[in-house]
């Protein structure tokens, strides 16, 4: 059963994800790629990793820029899930 993160859990989680900015409902990164199409790719290969945990992102995107929210709704704050798409999404930008 996923359950919402302990505030020692989202200290914890804040260190090892420092691009990203927690509170206790979500957690944001805001990217800047070359161009649309880059931006666009990054978006699709984030939706597959996405569908695959059954866990999606608010997310949206303007031209180069594209802005990620993770939040587990049903529970109303952050959530292992989370955790582990925002360490996908890292993987995915560090490859």
């Amino acid at each position: 059963m996923v359950t919402l993160l302990t505030a020692d859990q989202r200290q914890q989680l804040a260190q090892q994800r420092p691009l990203w900015t927690l509170t206790a409902e979500r957690m944001t990164r805001q990217l800047v790629f070359r161009d649309f199409v880059e931006a666009f790719g990054f978006m699709s290969q984030v939706a597959l990793l996405a569908e695959t945990r059954g866990h999606h992102p608010n997310w949206s995107n303007v031209y180069n820029r594209v802005s990620i929210e993770l939040t587990t709704h049903d529970l109303g704050g952050l959530s292992e899930l989370d955790a582990d798409l925002a360490t996908a999404i890292d993987a995915l930008l560090s490859a």
